[in-house]
């Protein structure tokens, strides 16, 4: 008897990859730097010449090639923060740019917000039973793992305390911008792969760095990207707009 044996999902996401970098990669895409400084300022990062390919493929992704679907979505964000002045915090572009690209980054916030949701910190020994669960129980699946959740430390959304075995969540930011509110509910959208609950969208796992504050309902009806759909009597979804 032939059996299916399944495949673990795609990692993708398995390099460390610091704000400052992302940051730099979305001034080259907005035309703000060259590519030539960016990989200037990657030279000076301490990393092997393969360690630097793959890193300069990760902001690829994430803000300077992104791929077909996502053009649109990347270049949108890098105008709301690149727009509004030098001191913008860049970890919210980076932050939905990489929950858009790469699922693996999105299901290890997500599993973060939870798990750090009541009390405020876990251990990274949960993350990685976790991710294991879903990627399988191999050691690459824990160097990726131990990649994003470092990368979200530089991020600002948690601290590494009692040498790295537990996990803290940081004080999340308020974002005040209905635009970059919208542009990240849509990087939410595009990981979930399927509409969510309007209800849900204050307290979403998988952006715990972030606090909207905004009358969503209101937001998400005027955005041009996306629609609130009703399901029964009284349940409202978000999802992506279907743009003819």
């Amino acid at each position: 008897m032939n059996r299916t044996i399944a495949k673990a999902p795609q990692i993708g996401f398995d390099r460390f990859i610091q704000r400052d970098w992302v940051a730099a990669a979305l001034k080259v895409r907005v035309g703000n730097a060259t590519p030539d400084e960016l990989d200037q300022l990657l030279s000076t990062a301490d990393l092997g010449i393969e360690a630097r390919a793959k890193t300069r493929t990760k902001l690829n992704a994430l803000a300077l090639e992104p791929r077909a679907q996502l053009v649109d979505f990347i270049d949108r964000g890098a105008k709301l923060f690149a727009g509004v002045g030098a001191a913008v915090d860049v970890a919210p572009f980076a932050w939905g740019a990489a929950l858009a690209a790469y699922p693996y980054f999105g299901r290890v916030a997500e599993f973060t917000g939870r798990l750090t949701s009541i009390q405020g910190d876990c251990s990274v020994a949960e993350v990685h039973r976790r991710m294991s669960e879903v990627y399988g129980d191999r050691e690459v699946t824990k160097r990726a793992t131990q990649a994003v959740l470092q990368t979200q430390a530089n991020w600002g959304a948690i601290a590494r305390v009692e040498k790295g075995k537990r996990l803290v969540r940081l004080p999340a930011r308020t974002l005040t911008n209905d635009g970059m509110v919208a542009w990240l509910v849509e990087a939410a959208l595009h990981y979930q792969q399927k509409p969510m609950p309007l209800a849900t969208l204050q307290s979403l796992a998988v952006i715990y760095p972030f606090i909207f504050d905004q009358p969503l309902a209101y937001l998400v009806s005027n955005s041009p990207t996306l629609e609130v759909r009703a399901e029964g009597s009284s349940d409202q979804f978000v999802a992506l707009r279907t743009l003819l």
